[in-house]
């Protein structure tokens, strides 16, 4: 398109004679074989822009060429001189290979084509000479840090790449780590307090049997969530791996079928949230709750959760001592992951022993993630 438009507005009679010069010689007579050399020569800094940015290389040399041909014979001025211009900013933008041999042989046919003009009678003086020159190198160059901008720019969007996929990466093992850990932790509890009942009380043995049941389905279902998620299939899973805010009450419900009494509160409006909001709501309550069965099966716990209007407050509290052997082995990760889980969203969470004896985890989820 580039290569087109030159070419018609170098045969254009308004503005044919405008374009670059530098000789300044006495204009050559036109006559019969004058104007087609000329207008060939015209073609030939014209056309060769089709190809800048494929061949780069070819086009300034061609051009070049044609530039200085027509200098030296002094045809008449045409626009399409302009193409030289054109030509040194394709090569600094999209050359890769032999730039500085292609600048130095560049720089020796200029000094050849001033030396020539100079023996011809060319008017223009050496300072006339440089200053030219350096407008060709300002150009050449504004196209070399056209082409540096590229290159930092695709090297910015491959480390930004790199660091999505780690973060996606790290969010995905968070929620593999909250799903196994509890549901896993849950049918351990469960298992035991169904091995408890079937020496003690035989007929309850059925309603342990079907809570690890449950908690196993429940387990698959969300493990096929999030390897759904780690297809390449393109398509946004956030929606159909996050809990709702109603599903908090499940999880209590699953934490006393495995044993462990809890007392739910919430208070205040419950108002719709984003996504992360909820999810980052919903973690927290299962983490807790998962560090209850795990570290002190069967003390009193309580879970609160506050609806403010800019914020969640998340409060779960377990009572009594630790006991001495949990029922599963921790690796310590659970705390960590969902504090950050946390702090990406701008909120905050803590945790720590009680003064006497018990656990709380207290987190702060903004409204809107920050």
């Amino acid at each position: 398109m580039l290569a087109a438009v030159v070419t018609v507005l170098a045969f254009a009679p308004t503005i044919a004679h405008i374009g670059p010069e530098i000789g300044d010689l006495p204009e050559r007579e036109p006559d019969g074989i004058g104007v087609v050399v000329g207008a060939a020569l015209t073609l030939a800094m014209c056309l060769p822009l089709a190809v800048r940015s494929r061949m780069p290389a070819v086009c300034v040399s061609i051009i070049g060429t044609a530039f200085a041909i027509g200098q030296v014979l002094s045809y008449p001025d045409t626009f399409g001189k302009v193409g030289i211009l054109l030509a040194l900013y394709a090569a600094g933008a999209h050359l890769e290979r032999f730039r500085r041999g292609l600048a130095a042989v560049l720089t020796a046919g200029y000094a050849g084509l001033a030396v020539a003009l100079q023996n011809l009678g060319s008017p223009q003086r050496f300072p006339d000479f440089v200053a030219f020159y350096l407008v060709l190198v300002v150009i050449w160059l504004a196209g070399t840090g056209m082409r540096r901008w590229r290159t930092d720019e695709a090297e910015r969007r491959r480390l930004a790449a790199e660091v999505a996929a780690a973060t996606e990466r790290a969010r995905i093992a968070r929620d593999l780590h909250d799903v196994v850990t509890h549901h896993v932790t849950a049918m351990v509890v469960q298992a035991d307090a169904a091995q408890f009942l079937l020496d003690s009380a035989p007929e309850r043995t059925g309603t342990g049997l079907r809570a690890i049941s449950d908690t196993g389905r429940r387990a698959l279902t969300e493990l096929r969530t999030l390897l759904g998620i780690l297809e390449a299939t393109g398509e946004s899973r956030t929606a159909d791996r996050t809990p709702a805010m109603g599903k908090v009450g499940d999880l209590v419900e699953r934490a006393r079928l495995s044993g462990q009494p809890v007392e739910w509160t919430e208070q205040g409006e419950q108002r719709p949230r984003s996504v992360d909001v909820e999810l980052a709501t919903y973690r927290v309550v299962q983490e807790a709750l998962t560090n209850a069965l795990k570290h002190a099966t069967g003390n009193p716990t309580t879970v609160m959760v506050r609806h403010r209007e800019d914020h969640i407050e998340v409060e779960v509290i377990t009572r009594g001592p630790a006991v001495g052997d949990t029922a599963t082995p921790s690796g310590g990760r659970g705390l960590t992951g969902l504090r950050e889980r946390v702090r990406m969203i701008g909120g905050d969470l803590v945790s720590g022993a009680l003064p006497d004896d018990g656990f709380r985890v207290r987190a702060v989820i903004p409204g809107r993630p920050t």
